[in-house]
């Protein structure tokens, strides 16, 4: 399975990132290519560091050593004027969606195609009920954050996540706090998009559930570095050491006693 766009490059190249918050060490030189057209998990114990490699995709953490490289482009040391064009490209779903709770559905679905594109409201209204049809939610326009349960929640942020019609498509934990059926449900929708719309998927997640169903390849991070890679099927049947004890949720004192809140919130969220 090729790794790389057919020009020759990986779409997303992590390379030798090394990451602290205070005495912390969070990556420790993690090396990691990202498969073009396919669905990548990085999997994870709480606190590992999965959310901190994901934002240096997107340029909102910035390493103390290693490079970032984004469709070919070094975005390393960009400006945040240099990164937005790289953000019309890749987006990000967060963990928790991240809406902006004094605006409508239809208004969060706009918004990056108001400061991203010069187009009429006509065509932006279009586009959003387009967005809105694909997560399953047509009709849900006038809706507040405030009236949407979890799961639709979700999947507004992923509506929004793909109105500009992005190359790529980060989830941070995109099924963190959601009941077992809108876990699947989010899952068929992560699967669904990348047939429909082809595009690349990296998914942040602790939960087997999802990472099998939707994965074409895993990477277990452990330490700081990605301690073992390979497709789906390869992952499950892995007699690796720290491939075994994840699968049986053995994870170490450093892990359990992190916590996921604490990477997302104080780790750079």
């Amino acid at each position: 399975m090729s790794v790389e766009t057919p020009d020759g490059n990986p779409i997303i190249e992590l390379r030798g990132l090394r990451k602290a918050f205070g005495n912390h060490r969070v990556l420790r030189g993690l090396d990691l290519r990202v498969p073009a057209g396919k669905t990548l998990t990085i999997l994870g114990g709480s606190g590992s560091g999965k959310s901190v490699c994901l934002k240096h995709m997107i340029g909102l953490l910035k390493p103390e050593s290693g490079r970032v490289l984004v469709l070919g482009e070094d975005i390393t040391d960009h400006t945040e004027h240099q990164l937005v064009p790289v953000r019309t490209r890749v987006s990000m779903v967060f963990q928790s969606a991240a809406l902006f709770d004094s605006l409508t559905v239809y208004e969060n679905v706009a918004y990056p195609l108001r400061e991203h594109r010069d187009w009429k409201e006509s065509r932006i209204a279009e586009r959003v009920r387009e967005c809105l049809e694909a997560v399953g939610l047509a009709g849900g326009e006038r809706l507040m954050p405030a009236e949407l349960s979890g799961g639709m929640r979700k999947r507004v942020g992923v509506a929004r996540g793909i109105a500009l019609e992005p190359r790529v498509i980060l989830y941070d934990e995109p099924t963190t706090g959601l009941d077992p059926a809108n876990q699947r449900r989010i899952g068929e929708l992560i699967g669904s998009l990348q047939e429909r719309l082809q595009v690349t998927s990296v998914v942040v997640t602790h939960e087997l559930e999802l990472c099998f169903s939707v994965s074409d390849r895993v990477a277990l991070l452990k330490d700081g570095r990605i301690a073992v890679e390979g497709t789906a099927a390869e992952m499950k049947v892995s007699e690796h050491p720290a491939v075994r004890s994840f699968l049986a949720g053995a994870q170490d004192s450093a892990e359990a006693g992190s916590g996921e809140a604490s990477e997302g919130g104080r780790y750079g969220s």
